[in-house]
């Protein structure tokens, strides 16, 4: 096989990333697969994946705004915590100042239901959504960035350490998935180009 260039293909790990089973307060599915947005800032998704590296998982945190499907704030971390939720969280802020009344779409997990993460939210104004027990669809949008993310960097690569696989999806996202990546939902124009277009 290595004389023919021919790798075996590796069974992908996994590793659940929601826990569902806590004593925070949940809120109910204000957003109900309605992922049409007229402008920036009005719909967030946000979910925390997982990546393999030889080191062990590292957990990466998104926010996305739905309008154009730019990352608005992400962060990464070798544990899966509420810091790294609101550290993602707390950088789309940052970036985006939002007006009161956007939806912020997340799962059910522990992060996302946690004091911290709702009183975030809710100092700024923000609607909190969260989707259907176990329903991935009701956060298909992010979903699909995923599995962009993974199809084009993730699975042809292995990570030698966390660093490496940190540096090389900060490239991705801040340096090709945001500002070059084109989307035929979006008229073939890359997140960035989008709104930039929308904002004329």
């Amino acid at each position: 096989m290595r004389e023919n260039g021919l790798r075996a293909r590796q069974k992908r790990r996994f590793r659940r990333t929601t826990d569902s089973h806590h004593a925070w307060p949940l809120a109910p599915n204000l957003l109900d697969q309605d992922f049409a947005a007229k402008g920036p800032n009005q719909k967030w998704g946000s979910n925390i994946p997982y990546i393999w590296t030889r080191e062990g998982w590292l957990y990466l945190a998104v926010v996305i705004d739905l309008f154009a499907r730019r990352v608005v704030g992400w962060a990464m971390a070798d544990r899966l915590h509420r810091e790294l939720a609101l550290t993602a969280l707390r950088q789309a802020l940052i970036r985006r100042c939002p007006v009161p009344g956007l939806i912020h779409q997340a799962d059910r997990g522990s992060q996302y239901c946690s004091a911290d993460y709702q009183a975030e939210l809710r100092k700024h104004g923000i609607l909190i959504s969260m989707s259907g027990k176990g329903n991935c669809y009701d956060n298909a949008m992010v979903e699909t960035f995923f599995k962009t993310l993974k199809s084009e960097l993730v699975w042809r690569t292995m990570f030698e350490t966390r660093q490496d696989a940190e540096q090389a999806i900060g490239r991705y996202i801040d340096g090709f998935y945001n500002p070059v990546r084109r989307h035929s939902a979006l008229d073939f124009t890359s997140p960035t180009q989008f709104e930039r277009m929308a904002a004329n």
